[in-house]
């Protein structure tokens, strides 16, 4: 279904919960709205500066020495793109390059264009099938991934091993929510929560971690949209069964939610 022909009122009564980051869940919730949703803004994960800036400020003064810069998300680009720009204009020779389509926006949104990213497969897989990134491309170059702590290392072993010199630099942190999971299992225990959004493993890890028996009793009942099959697996790995995978990125999860069966 287009996004521009979604039925206005697909969603009408419903409460869903967009865990994104909070600085990222609004054009999600938005297409919620827009379809007669009501979004509930819970974010799974809280984003801070790296504590240790040094390496993100090492690579500002060599960044013409690289080929290729990777953001894995758009707090890559927010937490590390100003830190980057702050002693001149982004190399000509330097290629952009994001995991996401969320990402390209905030790299466009900045000022950084020609930007490569997967088209279908939004992951560390998906850009590692390009042909940008293949052996051939990247042997003897060098390479920084823009990240946040923690994470897959696939990306910078997978290009390590293709012969590239490659630079992992953490430039933002991750927490669970800083107010705990009260308001959340309250909204439950009200009966005004019909599905809950799950966009990475880790926020995933966090919410079933992080609530309570009485919490992770409500969350068994409640379907669980999420947009990597990678999360679907972690899901059920943790007990869950009423999990829906959907297409990558805000337009999946959203077609997802509309063509859920409420009734079943």
């Amino acid at each position: 279904m287009p996004l521009k022909t979604m039925d206005s009122g697909a969603l009408a009564g419903r409460c869903i919960v967009v865990t994104r980051p909070r600085d990222q869940a609004a054009p999600l919730a938005k297409l919620i709205a827009a379809a007669g949703g009501d979004a509930l803004l819970f974010p799974l994960l809280e984003i801070a500066p790296a504590e240790d800036r040094g390496q993100l400020e090492t690579l500002a003064r060599q960044l013409a020495d690289y080929r290729l810069a990777v953001f894995v998300s758009p707090n890559a680009v927010s937490h590390a793109l100003p830190t980057l720009l702050a002693a001149g204009d982004w190399p000509a020779t330097l290629t952009p390059a994001a995991v996401g389509p969320g990402t390209v926006r905030a790299l466009e949104d900045a000022g950084i264009a020609g930007c490569i990213a997967p088209r279908d497969r939004f992951d560390s897989e998906g850009l590692l099938a390009l042909p940008e990134l293949a052996p051939a491309a990247v042997a003897g170059c060098r390479v920084a991934i823009l990240r946040g702590d923690g994470g897959r290392e696939l990306l910078a072993d997978t290009l390590r091993q293709r012969g590239a010199s490659v630079d992992a630099v953490t430039c933002y942190r991750r927490s669970g929510p800083a107010g705990g999971f009260a308001s959340l299992v309250d909204a439950w225990g009200a009966g005004r929560l019909d599905a809950i959004v799950v966009s990475s493993s880790e926020a995933l890890r966090y919410l079933v971690d992080g609530l309570p028996a009485e919490g992770r009793a409500y969350l068994q009942q409640t379907p669980l949209f999420v947009p990597h099959a990678r999360i679907a697996e972690a899901a059920r790995v943790h007990g869950l069964k009423r999990v829906v995978l959907t297409a990558g990125a805000d337009s999946g999860l959203i077609r997802g939610l509309l063509a859920y069966n409420w009734c079943a």
